[in-house]
């Protein structure tokens, strides 16, 4: 079991940067697969980054890839989104979801436990 609490949205303009937080807590959190995913007005869930149990493996989407990355830090069972060079189109929920799964996977079907969301709201 793994329970996930994001954090660090909020309401930022074009070009400036957020860095989104997910404390979880349970046994099995260092042996998860970590993603973020986002959902937009009216949209279904997005894989947008994820990272392997060990950290060793990231991948992203190719609309965030060069300006976001995602890290973890096992001895806090933290999961960190580093946003920078934000676009209105970057607006939305904001997830954090983790999978018993060896690799990093962006079906949203795949990741058993997820967070309660934090909204990301970026002006032009």
């Amino acid at each position: 079991q793994v329970q996930l609490v994001e954090s660090g949205g909020g309401l930022v303009q074009a070009g400036d940067s957020l860095r989104l937080s997910c404390a979880a807590s349970g046994r099995t959190f260092s042996s998860s697969t970590m993603a973020w995913f986002r959902r937009a007005s009216g949209q279904e869930h997005v894989f947008v980054a994820g990272t392997n149990w060990s950290g060793s493996s990231t991948y992203y989407a190719d609309s965030v890839k060069g300006r976001f990355t995602i890290s973890r830090d096992d001895a806090k069972n933290m999961v960190y989104l580093q946003m920078n060079s934000l676009k209105p189109e970057d607006t939305a929920i904001y997830y954090c979801a983790a999978s018993g799964l060896g690799i990093v996977d962006t079906q949203v079907g795949n990741y058993r436990y997820w967070g309660q969301g934090t909204v990301v709201t970026v002006s032009s």
